[in-house]
């Protein structure tokens, strides 16, 4: 399949039907419509930086590098997909803002159903499963505006497709499905009291598709059609996590069902 043009916008639809194909460890993305995404960091294409109001072009450019370095830290760094705390993404951060990084660290330290530090981090158990290959399949857009606080904010929407297979061994291999959207802002450290170079997260969310319900320890835990039957059963709609046109309002539920993987 040839790589699909970057998303500079919400899509009218979802991504048509791929061919009926079963994953395996060589093509670990075989009839996912995936295939032609971009391949981790490429997937994750920064507009052109331009001024919005009094706040410059370089200031903007700025704002879209620390996005895009959030992002990755927090969804693609090999670290934070073992299950390790997630430095690279909690150094975008600004330390100073209130209860954030408190709020952070308590979900990866003791993750339980309220503090859950897959609304922001893609991790996995090491000792469960493995991610086949070197490649997550990336897709999505940032929009940017004049900022609350005298700078630029950022709002971000990507899709992160992980292949993995079970970690005893097994040639089994599923995907599951994350979606992130967050808005961020880099305020005027003349006029407010933050770090320099470093972004507020005003807002975040995470939707999955193809995870375990109801377990609650800070990681993912992918579904495979073999053993699908032995865990708790789907109580959501049946949903397809492929479908960027939904508003994130609209997408995945809690304990859905997803259409494909």
């Amino acid at each position: 399949m040839s790589p699909l043009p970057a998303e500079t916008a919400a899509p009218t639809a979802a991504p048509g039907r791929a061919p009926e194909e079963v994953p395996t460890l060589d093509r670990p993305f075989a009839g996912s419509p995936a295939l032609g995404w971009g391949d981790g960091e490429a997937g994750i294409v920064v507009p052109a930086a331009k001024a919005v109001g009094s706040v410059s072009r370089e200031r903007v450019g700025q704002a879209l590098r620390l996005t895009k370095k959030l992002l990755v830290g927090a969804n693609l760094d090999p670290a934070t997909l073992r299950g390790e705390r997630p430095e690279a993404a909690l150094a975008v951060l600004d330390p100073g803002q209130p209860h954030l990084l408190d709020d952070l660290n308590g979900s990866l330290r003791s993750p339980d159903e309220d503090h859950d530090p897959l609304s922001l981090f893609s991790r996995f158990d090491p000792d469960e499963v493995r991610l086949v290959g070197d490649v997550v399949k990336t897709r999505g857009h940032m929009t940017f505006t004049r900022g609350e606080y005298a700078g630029v904010a950022v709002h971000a929407d990507y899709t992160f497709v992980y292949p993995v297979s079970r970690a005893d061994g097994s040639t089994e291999v599923t995907r599951t499905i994350v979606r992130r959207v967050l808005h961020v802002e880099l305020p005027d450290p003349a006029k407010y009291d933050v770090a320099p170079g470093r972004l507020t997260l005003v807002e975040y969310n995470g939707d999955i598709g193809n995870d375990a319900c109801d377990v609650h320890d800070g990681f993912l835990h992918p579904v495979f059609p073999s053993t699908q039957s032995t865990g708790p059963s789907p109580t959501g709609p049946t949903e397809d996590p492929y479908d960027r046109s939904r508003s994130f309002e609209e997408s995945l539920s809690d304990c859905g069902t997803v259409s494909r993987i």
